[in-house]
């Protein structure tokens, strides 16, 4: 059984987040969701508000766990022996970054591979930082995020208010 890492800030988790996991789960037999402490990020959510979001909006799949990690994902891959990192591909310009982080992936532990998703076209443009900035200033972000997700940003945003 291929154990995979899907490795992310997930501040909040998106549709396309999602479509990316659904794709993963049916490919491999386990999958971690590794939410991430990012020191270079300032994450509107704290890493238990979006672990329990992450939950939420996955409960249906029997094949992935949800855990939080902190440094380097090629190292919490091996820490859970995953063979399998995750990763999505909105657009070109996504490529380039990625393509570099998978090669030093590689370098620093070869048994362990990059395998990059596309998400569904629906899905191409979405950031969960676009998400934040839509409800910031009013929008309706139902089509982009599950309804927990979109109320969670909701009582955020106004609490900060």
């Amino acid at each position: 059984m291929k154990i995979a890492i899907y490795p992310g800030t997930f501040d909040p988790v998106t549709n396309g987040h999602l479509d990316i996991l659904q794709r993963a789960a049916s490919v491999f037999g386990e999958v971690y969701i590794a939410v991430a402490h990012n020191l270079h990020k300032n994450p509107l959510f704290t890493i238990d508000e979006r672990i329990e979001m992450v939950k939420r909006c996955t409960s249906q799949y029997s094949n992935v766990k949800i855990d939080q990690f902190d440094g380097l994902a090629v190292e919490y891959a091996r820490q859970v022996s995953a063979s399998v990192i995750i990763r999505g591909l909105r657009a070109i310009s996504d490529f380039d970054y990625e393509f570099q982080m998978a090669l030093m992936n590689r370098h620093m532990n070869d048994n362990i591979d990059t395998v990059f998703f596309m998400p569904h076209e629906d899905y191409t443009y979405l950031s969960s930082s676009t998400v934040r900035e839509i409800v910031r200033f009013g929008g309706d972000v139902s089509e982009f995020v599950p309804e927990y997700v979109k109320n969670e940003l909701i009582r955020k945003l106004r609490s900060k208010s």
